[in-house]
């Protein structure tokens, strides 16, 4: 399974719905959990390889993420772009089939059972200028997030107490019953699956063992980001019951508007607006760039519409390789008010035929009447 073609791993097409995906998970799941398959190294390296491939396509923002950039795309390299770790491929077949088909392979719960809650993740907007977006940016985010209780010190019992045994399911997490032939176990629903109880809650936390507080993150934006990807802070997030570890943050990015540019991909497009002496004599002008003032030259007779290239001035590759082009679009500047002089001398221009297009052999009606017998 050293592929990361998680398609081919699920053994699914690229346009699999996701009932599709999911039943392909749950069938390729049961065929390799490793309490099936005992002591087989290579059926857990499946099962695992297995559990990112369905962590992956079933979620469609990372399933989005993953169709554009790949495998290695998500994994980010320096930049650290890259979606939220799968996570234990226990919790996810627990959570596909429901909890309790561990008792199908005689190891109750898949042999595992994890007793700290995890936090939530949090999203964060963040608005970029194309400026920052070209060069890379380091930026102070403040978030309110859960944290731990101090009363408690995240344990969520009052100062002198502990938690109990759960009388419900003699601290196993998880309460089992018989349907037919099968031993079918259920979380507990007392304890939800931790296996002990507050008796006597801390009033500052409620039992939770978190509170809500603020937190400042320093994020490193790589350059050459673009609207709608993210970067993933892991353990930023909140914080889980009772001591669980931390969710993550996925700082999303948003591009402001550029006053001169317009972004298309990496390459960046400027509207330059001359006159007609400077399109038909040629010039000398000077433009904005990302980096500063850069001067490019108008040829001589350079038509209104054509596009010039600054190569390597756009936005840089996010994971490296050369940056995109500046295109200069060139537009003729029609001028709206005239003094006296300046009509007199463009009616003596007028008079000169070289300044005016030249004109078709035959107009379109000409032509079609021509072809007709």
């Amino acid at each position: 399974m050293a592929t990361k073609d998680f398609y081919a791993i699920l053994g699914v097409s690229r346009d699999a719905d996701a009932d599709t995906i999911k039943k392909a998970y749950r069938k390729l799941a049961m065929e390799n959990h490793p309490d099936k398959n005992p002591g087989d190294k290579s059926a857990e390296e499946r099962f695992k390889a297995i559990a990112e491939a369905y962590a992956v396509l079933s979620d469609p923002q990372k399933r989005r993420q993953y169709d554009q950039f790949g495998a290695e795309g998500m994994r980010g390299g320096a930049g650290g772009f890259d979606p939220r770790g799968f996570g234990d491929p226990f919790d996810i077949f627990r959570e596909v089939f429901g909890g309790g088909f561990g008792d199908i392979f005689g190891m109750g719960g898949g042999g595992r059972r994890s007793s700290a809650q995890r936090g939530t993740d949090l999203q964060v907007r963040l608005k970029l200028d194309l400026e920052e977006i070209g060069r890379g940016a380091s930026k102070k985010i403040k978030i309110k997030k859960l944290v731990r209780c101090e009363k408690c010190s995240g344990s969520g019992t009052r100062s002198g107490t502990g938690m109990t045994t759960c009388p419900q399911c003699q601290g196993r997490g998880e309460v089992a019953y018989r349907q037919g032939f099968f031993s079918i176990s259920r979380t507990c629903g007392r304890c939800f699956g931790e296996g002990k109880i507050i008796e006597h809650p801390c009033p500052a936390c409620d039992g939770e063992g978190r509170v809500r507080g603020e937190a400042t993150l320093d994020v490193e934006i790589p350059a050459g980001v673009a609207e709608g990807q993210y970067l993933t802070i892991r353990g930023a997030g909140n914080i889980g019951v009772r001591g669980g570890p931390n969710g993550d943050v996925l700082v999303i990015i948003e591009e402001n508007p550029h006053p001169h540019f317009q972004r298309h991909g990496n390459d960046l497009l400027y509207d330059l607006t001359i006159s007609f002496p400077q399109l038909a004599l040629g010039d000398e002008v000077e433009v904005p760039t990302l980096g500063g003032q850069a001067r490019i030259t108008i040829a001589p007779g350079t038509q209104s519409g054509k596009i010039l290239r600054m190569r390597g001035k756009g936005i840089p590759n996010l994971n490296g390789g050369g940056a995109g082009d500046q295109l200069i679009r060139i537009t003729a500047f029609t001028p709206t008010k005239l003094s006296h002089a300046e009509r007199e001398l463009l009616k003596k221009l007028a008079e000169f035929e070289s300044l005016y297009p030249e004109p078709s052999d035959k107009g379109l009606f000409e032509k079609t009447r021509g072809t007709k017998r």
